[in-house]
């Protein structure tokens, strides 16, 4: 990938981040008030909104064509060779409830998830940025990364529950310690770090602006990314999708968490 584009992937990121955090400080009240309808057909808020703008802002000034995949806008043509898959704000309602876990989230690829050279996850409210290129590991704050060895004996997991949450790993969140956080990227990005065993979301209802650059992250991490069918993730560079999601540390545990699941 040609280090113009990385270079741009990291603007882009590092700017909505910068934007998000001001808008908090100036406009906290209005965060959360519902602006639109997005391109996945769900609501756009106004901070989704205004993070995105910096996004298309950034790529149509830049002489490096890229072509964008994103939550509100849907996929933009540019002519570009790459794509940008961006979710601009991931965690929405954390964030404009000021609850401080919710991310900027952007891979890079050509047409599908498997294609996907690059990815970075930037924690908003703490700074901590998660990146990982195709072949050269993965990094939290420019120090390596790996998953857990070996599942804890004492395991802790991110399961989606509520409305979202399936019998399956409704039982599993009653057999482990678990978390349901509200930040996709993040949450596998934990499981990249060994913070967490795994991450399940039961459900088909991840799309690929939610996981695209934390797969490339968990995968170059040593981990694992499956579907609740056991099949290796992979989706189209588009919303027209969803996936179940399973990321772990290793086979062994996917194979554990899937006993008994339905796909």
């Amino acid at each position: 990938m040609d280090e113009a584009i990385r270079q741009l992937a990291l603007r882009v990121v590092t700017q909505i981040a910068t934007r998000v955090r001001r808008e908090q400080r100036q406009h906290f009240p209005q965060l959360g008030r519902q602006v639109g309808i997005g391109a996945d057909g769900t609501p756009t808020t106004y901070i989704d909104k205004v993070a995105e703008d910096v996004a298309l802002r950034i790529l149509r000034k830049s002489r490096t064509p890229v072509n964008l995949c994103s939550e509100e806008a849907g996929v933009v043509d540019m002519d570009g060779e790459y794509t940008f898959v961006l979710d601009p704000v991931d965690g929405t309602r954390n964030a404009y409830r000021g609850i401080p876990f919710f991310s900027v989230s952007l891979a890079v690829g050509r047409s599908r998830i498997s294609d996907c050279e690059f990815g970075v996850v930037k924690n908003i409210p703490t700074g901590d940025v998660f990146l990982a290129e195709k072949g050269k590991g993965a990094f939290l704050n420019s120090v390596p990364i790996r998953v857990c060895d070996v599942p804890s004996h004492d395991m802790v997991a991110s399961i989606m529950l509520g409305r979202s949450a399936t019998a399956h790993a409704a039982l599993i969140a009653l057999q482990q310690n678990h978390r349901s956080l509200g930040a996709a990227s993040l949450e596998m990005c934990l499981v990249a770090s060994g913070a967490l065993d795994f991450y399940l979301v039961g459900q088909a209802r991840m799309r690929v602006v939610d996981i695209a650059a934390a797969t490339v992250i968990v995968r170059e991490a040593g981990g694992l990314v499956k579907t609740v069918a056991g099949d290796e993730l992979d989706m189209a560079l588009s919303l027209a999708e969803r996936t179940s999601v399973v990321a772990a540390c290793s086979e062994s545990l996917v194979r554990e968490l899937l006993r008994g699941a339905k796909a």
